[in-house]
């Protein structure tokens, strides 16, 4: 099962697609509950994303089947060197209280830069320290592009990293960063597979100027698609798992009927060539955090 669970809307309004709000807490169970018998093994959340921990550890039973990866907070801009170890293993404590569990698979960095800054070596050990003691199995970081893993990479052996990709950012897959982290043994969990649902809305009702650049690219997306007799869900979902360094595909829903339709969409592969011609370099539409809010 290369299919992930992403929670951010477990724990925020989160989404430029989101019509509801935040996941209701009936709705999460169901989609646990789905993931569950689907297979599904890799769960993903942080805590930043609002109470998502929180709601994650009241919903899940004990002995549940699943691998959770969590990221840590940005640490304090004055937090001095020698108080960099503690503040890891507090804020991760927190997380596992918050997780109601004693420990995780995988315990990443939020920004590559907590890791590249001048407290990252400190920070690196104190992960390692965590691994070392069997609380955590993975370490690594959730990275933005390919200067933020080129920088990692020189500097610590990542055990797991995420990463963006989808049909419109095959920025790391054609530049090669995403078979050097294969051969450097890191696991690679790939997210905004929908970019917040952007691939899968009506290009005319993105009205906001700063999408024009985009609205003929993603007409041509979903016209092709449905050519080839996949919806737009399908093709992007097909995407992301013809790409072989990539383990795990996180995607974040907001029901069980979502959920039920990603899971159905991932048996439906296209050739990984029909989707060059949607490949943007445009880090404006690429990044979200480069959105108008």
């Amino acid at each position: 099962m290369r299919i992930g669970l992403g929670t951010a809307q477990f724990g925020l309004d989160y989404g430029i697609s989101n019509p509801s709000g935040q996941v209701a807490q009936t709705e999460l169970g169901r989609i646990l509950a789905l993931a569950r018998e689907a297979g599904i093994r890799v769960v993903d959340t942080a805590s930043a994303y609002g109470d998502a921990e929180e709601r994650l550890g009241l919903s899940l039973e004990q002995g549940h089947p699943f691998s959770i990866v969590t990221k840590l907070p940005p640490p304090p801009s004055d937090l001095r060197h020698s108080a960099t170890k503690g503040w890891v293993h507090e804020a991760f404590d927190r997380s596992r209280v918050r997780l109601r569990t004693t420990h995780v698979y995988g315990l990443l960095m939020h920004s590559a830069a907590d890791l590249t800054g001048p407290r990252g070596a400190d920070t690196w050990r104190a992960l390692e320290e965590l691994r070392d003691d069997g609380v955590v199995r993975k370490i690594g970081a959730s990275v933005y592009g390919a200067s933020e893993i080129d920088a990692l990479l020189g500097r610590f052996p990542l055990q797991l990293i995420q990463l963006p990709v989808n049909v419109l950012d095959q920025r790391l897959a054609r530049s090669g960063h995403l078979a050097r982290l294969q051969a450097a043994g890191t696991e690679v969990h790939g997210r905004s597979v929908f970019m917040q649902g952007l691939l899968l809305m009506d290009p005319e009702s993105l009205t906001d100027r700063h999408f024009a650049p985009v609205r003929q690219t993603l007409r041509a997306f979903q016209e092709a698609a449905r050519a080839a007799g996949r919806s737009p869900l399908e093709a992007a979902v097909s995407f992301v798992l013809s790409l072989p360094e990539v383990d795990t595909a996180v995607f974040g829903v907001l029901s069980a009927t979502q959920l039920a339709e990603i899971l159905s969409a991932s048996t439906s592969p296209l050739p990984p060539d029909w989707y060059a011609r949607f490949a943007l370099d445009d880090e404006q539409i690429l990044d979200p955090s480069r959105w108008p809010r």
